[in-house]
């Protein structure tokens, strides 16, 4: 296969537009409208935020940066909550706590779907009235904001139900289905060396992140990538072989940190007379052996691929495989809530598959600026410029993330031991 030109990006799905707010609005009221005042108050770990929290912060993030400084009408719900629902933005003021989010029994759930009423409607007002370019653009990164946090509500949840002995399922603990898997053996995709662009044209209309641009150019030298992600039952010969016992397939830090924290699976395994469950969004079910393995650090994603022989891609390869298929896949939108078998069907042959959706895969390259990168002016420009250190990419979404937030050049990024993200892997040689 040859490396991709410029005019070759595959077809985005339908952007998220203006018109879309109270669609995305109401998706993530629908994501909650089943839980109790308590379920998404709790908070499990520092790391995660209570339900309650996302609902009310996506909702401050408009207040704060759409309506208060362009409705010189509106009036705030509660003063007090820019306080507590702010998340890392230094330059609007002091917050809350983030490892004290889970002891906000106040306000309560309904008190929070009140505050997000009040904010819909100023909303509608404005939108109503019609917005200019540089308005829309920022309500635009509100949107797509609002649906990093449906995916991270459903994360945090499902992170916080692993904690409860009676491992209560998010939702009905019916049967999936599932598709026939690949074959064991892994095909390989085969890439040409070549000058390739990485990165988002922001130049253009299509939505990107800060961090997703300025597209450049970049070379990129003969690799192939894995057809399919690694799934879980080779995730299995890696711990039957003692992967995770054998220092010699790890980086330091990483081996430093499984010893310090005892792993022995990817998190959410607990084995149960000789056969392994995981705890998902549909309760503890039977592993499935030929799913997509997920909620692997990048540590111990690294340390697996040195021990089959291969590698993680960077994440310019990744995206040169990424331009070249469509973005389509296991998202939150199929409500499978998990990884699922990957299979051909009736795609390309000679391609990769599930690139999108399923499971994140942690990619080679650190999180750090793209040459030219400049950060936005005010509060804003906080967005993710600040958190370019220490961090690892992925890419691809998983199969919470919601179908229209997927694209080719969308960086994710967390520190390399985090395991709570729907994070898996696919080999490069």
């Amino acid at each position: 296969m040859t490396a991709p030109t410029p005019h070759s990006v595959a077809a985005h799905v339908r952007p998220i537009a203006l018109d879309d707010y109270a669609v995305v609005r109401a998706q993530s009221l629908a994501l909650t409208d089943h839980l109790s005042d308590a379920e998404a108050t709790v908070q499990s770990m520092e790391d995660a935020s209570p339900a309650k929290w996302h609902l009310a912060h996506t909702s401050w993030f408009f207040e704060t940066f759409v309506l208060v400084p362009h409705v010189p009408s509106y009036v705030l719900f509660d003063e007090a909550y820019g306080y507590l629902f702010n998340s890392y933005y230094d330059a609007v003021g002091e917050r809350h706590p983030r490892p004290q989010r889970g002891m906000l029994a106040r306000p309560a759930l309904d008190e929070v779907r009140a505050y997000r009423a009040h904010v819909d409607e100023a909303m509608d007002g404005l939108l109503s009235a019609g917005v200019n370019a540089a308005l829309a653009k920022l309500i635009e990164l509100g949107l797509h904001h609002e649906q990093q946090h449906q995916e991270l509500l459903l994360t945090d949840l499902l992170h916080l139900f692993a904690q409860n002995p009676l491992k209560p399922a998010y939702a009905p603990s019916t049967p999936l289905e599932m598709r026939n898997a690949l074959p064991d053996d892994v095909a390989w995709v085969s890439y040409q060396a070549g000058v390739v662009p990485l990165g988002a044209d922001q130049a253009g209309t299509a939505f990107g992140f800060d961090c997703e641009g300025p597209q450049h150019d970049v070379l990129v030298q003969p690799f192939e990538l894995a057809e399919r992600c690694v799934t879980n039952g080779e995730w299995l010969r890696f711990m039957e072989a003692g992967g995770y016992a054998d220092p010699q397939y790890w980086l330091s830090d990483g081996f430093a940190a499984a010893t310090h924290e005892a792993w022995q699976a990817p998190l959410y395994w607990s084995e149960r007379e000789d056969v392994w469950w995981q705890m998902t969004l549909r309760g503890a079910q039977p592993v499935h052996l030929d799913a997509p393995v997920s909620h692997v650090s990048f540590y111990e994603a690294d340390a697996y691929a040195t021990w089959a022989g291969a590698r993680l891609p960077t994440e310019a390869e990744w995206e040169v495989a990424a331009r070249q298929v469509s973005v389509e896949g296991n998202f939150a939108t199929a409500a499978m809530l998990r990884p699922r078998p990957q299979c051909r069907d009736d795609k390309e042959v000679g391609a990769p598959i599930g690139l999108f959706g399923d499971v994140w895969e942690w990619t080679a390259s650190p999180f750090t600026s793209y040459p030219g990168f400049t950060i936005a002016e005010g509060a804003v420009g906080e967005y993710n410029g600040k958190f370019m250190s220490g961090q690892m990419v992925l890419r691809g979404g998983s199969c919470v993330t919601p179908g229209r937030h997927m694209r080719a050049t969308y960086r994710n990024f967390f520190h390399p031991d985090k395991r709570w993200q729907f994070s898996g892997l696919r080999l490069a040689r």
